[in-house]
């Protein structure tokens, strides 16, 4: 009888014991919305890009290059003797205005103090860091951002709101070389 108690409760507990079985989501999205922001996306950059086109085709004075990054420049100045061009971990000096596709201030020089960069160790806008890269001591620059090269969909919580193009104006100070190989 003892023995048949054990059984039973061996049999039990045995019994009881199943496999966790996994949770189902409680609402499962489709990729319907990930596609119609692809679209809004797209819709988007395309407009900027038109925008930038016409004004770039309406400008009979300046040059415009067409950066393999996704914007738009000029040079107003360009030093041709000097070959140093910022890499990595060197120091930019630089001072900069931005300005909305249609010519309004938004940052002047002097409300943009000087900033010192470490090429590509510190956040910057993608745009403005790969508009260094092509610059050399002297330069001054006119870069031609769609927002996604700018500061994208947050803005920069100040004066820039959300999905904005703009035009950065770069005046290259110095470049000072680090000793700081890359890994």
């Amino acid at each position: 009888m003892k023995h048949l108690i054990n059984l039973i409760l061996v049999a039990v507990i045995f019994g009881s014991c199943k496999p966790p079985e996994a949770r189902r989501p409680i609402s499962s999205s489709s990729g319907t919305t990930i596609e119609a922001s692809v679209l809004r996306n797209k819709k988007l950059i395309a407009n900027q890009e038109s925008q930038i086109k016409n004004i770039i085709s309406k400008d009979s004075i300046n040059t415009y290059e067409t950066s393999s990054n996704g914007f738009w420049y000029y040079f107003k100045t360009q030093d041709t003797t000097s070959q140093k061009m910022p890499e990595f971990g060197d120091l930019v000096s630089y001072d900069y205005t931005i300005e909305s596709l249609s010519g309004d201030t938004i940052y002047s020089e002097e409300e943009t103090p000087s900033k010192t960069y470490a090429m590509d160790q510190e956040q910057l806008a993608s745009g403005i860091r790969e508009g260094l890269k092509l610059t050399t001591e002297g330069d001054e620059i006119v870069l031609l951002l769609p927002s996604h090269k700018a500061y994208g969909y947050y803005g920069d919580k100040n004066k820039i709101g959300s999905n904005i193009p703009i035009t950065v104006k770069l005046k290259v100070k110095s470049i000072t070389t680090q000793n700081n190989p890359q890994e």
